[in-house]
């Protein structure tokens, strides 16, 4: 990255790098964007909005990119893909719009895939894998950092709605984008898991898979069987 250009790290996207969330196990609530800013020790700008698609993205988001920055981390496409009007082409098409657009400001370019299990009903591991060779080509186009989201999955990753990262799998998605930077050549100080201490011990998680956990999962499965209501 650029020695001359310390507008630092600059995030786009939806809930998901929003970083909105509870601590758990030792972690703070902290977007995987923001983590990574820290361990590359640059200043932040989040510009990513909850409930976004990739078409807001091009609406609302991109117009106010008017400066460049060092590094340009973006992960959307998961409220397009299950979304039931889901259209390749459309996702296609505004993906490449953002993606070129962030590439003309910034000195590197970093993109996430989705993950194949994803949401509760699920999207379908078929819609999503159409996405992510989307997004994986794209992202060439650019010459981008991919970061490969495809397997996460787990109750200490995320949250019961299968959407949503913990802040433990926040924390991850940043090591995960650390790690594809660095395989790029790119310096990266530090991990951002060294930024704070989880509690890793079988105690720790027990309790939280029995208070914070058992009590999302509840919430979530009252919302299912709403929407199976409303759809019955």
């Amino acid at each position: 990255m650029s020695e001359t250009c310390r507008l630092g790290l600059l995030a786009v996207g939806d809930s998901i790098t929003n970083g909105n969330g509870d601590p758990m196990l030792g972690v703070p609530a902290r977007s995987w964007a923001l983590w990574l800013a820290q361990a590359l020790e640059l200043p932040y700008t989040n510009l990513a909005r909850d409930g976004a698609v990739v078409a807001d993205l091009v609406r609302e988001q991109l117009p106010r990119v008017q400066v460049r920055y060092d590094l340009a981390c973006c992960y959307a496409g998961v409220n397009d893909v299950r979304d039931v009007a889901w259209s390749a082409e459309a996702f296609d098409a505004d993906l490449g719009r953002v993606l070129a657009s962030l590439s003309a400001h910034a000195d590197q370019l970093a993109v996430a895939t989705i993950p194949l299990d994803l949401g509760r009903p699920r999207a379908g591991a078929a819609k999503v894998g159409e996405a992510n060779a989307i997004i994986t080509r794209r992202a060439r186009e650019q010459r981008a950092v991919v970061v490969d989201l495809a397997d996460l999955a787990g109750w200490q990753l995320v949250l019961p709605d299968a959407v949503h990262p913990t802040a433990r799998g926040q924390l991850e998605i940043a090591d995960r984008a650390a790690a594809a930077l660095e395989a790029a050549g790119i310096a990266v100080p530090q991990r951002p898991s060294v930024l704070c201490d989880p509690d890793d011990s079988a105690r720790g998680a027990a309790r939280y898979a029995l208070t914070a956990h058992a009590a999302q999962l509840a919430r979530d499965l009252t919302r299912r069987g709403i929407e199976r209501r409303r759809r019955a």
